[in-house]
């Protein structure tokens, strides 16, 4: 069957059912209104560093916040649990998860959690160079999480890991 001959035999029908571009238009619409302001996520990212009450705030107002990354530019991501990661900030940390934030290997790392942190080396050994927000490495998570850290970080250690942290650019 030809084309037009399909339209006309479609009758109303075809009439009744909207074009691509008004979907893609009305998908696009609806996607910008939930789109969360940028300002809003650094603020809430740039507190996730000390400011434990604010997180608190910002997160009861807009739970969608939780797993939100602010671009610092050049590939520079942070969440609120990277940043609370990165400067040791445990509490916070174990909130964010508390609360579904999604886990990561630094995050482990701070935790000294061993046995997260070497499977996954195991399973993808370059992970052992990534870097996450501001170019902090492994190690430097680990060296936040003291104590609670050591066997992660003499784990890191014995696989030649020394830096703390990576130019991002």
């Amino acid at each position: 069957m030809k084309r037009s001959q399909f339209i006309k035999s479609a009758g109303l029908g075809a009439l009744l059912i909207p074009s691509a571009s008004v979907f893609a238009a009305n998908w696009k619409n609806s996607q910008d209104d939930d789109q969360l302001d940028k300002a809003m996520v650094q603020k809430f990212v740039g507190a996730a560093h000390s400011k434990m009450d604010v997180v608190k705030e910002m997160l009861e107002e807009q739970p969608n916040l939780i797993n939100a990354a602010h671009d610092w530019k050049h590939g520079d991501f942070e969440t609120g649990l990277g940043a609370a990661s990165h400067v040791g900030y445990k509490e916070l940390a174990q909130y964010f998860l508390d609360h579904g934030a999604q886990a990561n290997i630094f995050t482990a790392a701070l935790f000294g959690r061993i046995d997260i942190v070497k499977p996954m080396i195991e399973f993808s050994p370059s992970i052992l160079n990534a870097r996450g927000p501001h170019g902090f490495t492994l190690l430097h998570h680990a060296e936040k999480g003291k104590e609670e850290a050591e066997a992660v970080k003499e784990y890191l250690l014995s696989l030649g890991l020394k830096e703390t942290k990576v130019a991002l650019y």
